[in-house]
């Protein structure tokens, strides 16, 4: 039966490839256009164009309380039957948002959150704005063109008011 299936009906077994999320056919178009516009314009402008590029991704970072092994010591009696223990580290349950900005020259800004929302996020790009006015004099100058997903407080009409 296996010969059948796979010699003559030509069938074979593929493990699925694991993907971030399932994008629909209108983000597929939509990402492909933006795509083609970076193209474009690193067609049109060269290098300078990626000179302006600003990315910007986020990700939940877990406490952890954690104890080096010399904090750990204690002193004790060499005769002393018992040594003292020390368990495997876990994770907290509070957890906060790392954000972190960057160019191709190196990163721009790092900040965290207890938690993301728009008013959070505006603040994160004020804060994004200045650290670019300190570190890439002239930057705005030339325009910045600012790349990051599409979270509800990255799209949202207060965050997209702000300009670059």
């Amino acid at each position: 039966m296996y010969r059948i299936v796979t010699d003559r009906l030509g069938y074979h077994k593929f493990c699925a490839r694991w993907v971030t999320k399932q994008l629909t056919d209108p983000h597929k178009t939509q990402s492909m256009g933006s795509a083609l516009t970076f193209l474009q314009r690193y067609w049109e402008e060269g290098d300078e164009f990626l000179d302006r590029i600003v990315t910007g991704d986020e990700t939940w970072v877990k406490f952890v309380n954690e104890e080096t092994k010399e904090q750990s010591k204690q002193w004790m009696h060499t005769h002393y039957p018992n040594k003292p223990n020390k368990f495997k580290q876990t994770l907290s349950n509070r957890k906060m948002m790392a954000t972190v900005f960057w160019d191709r020259k190196g990163i721009l800004l790092t900040e965290f959150m207890d938690h993301s929302n728009v008013r959070g996020f505006c603040e994160t790009l004020h804060k994004l704005r200045r650290s670019i006015q300190n570190k890439r004099r002239g930057m705005f100058s030339e325009g910045v063109v600012l790349l990051h997903d599409n979270a509800r407080p990255h799209t949202a009409v207060r965050t997209n008011a702000l300009t670059f």
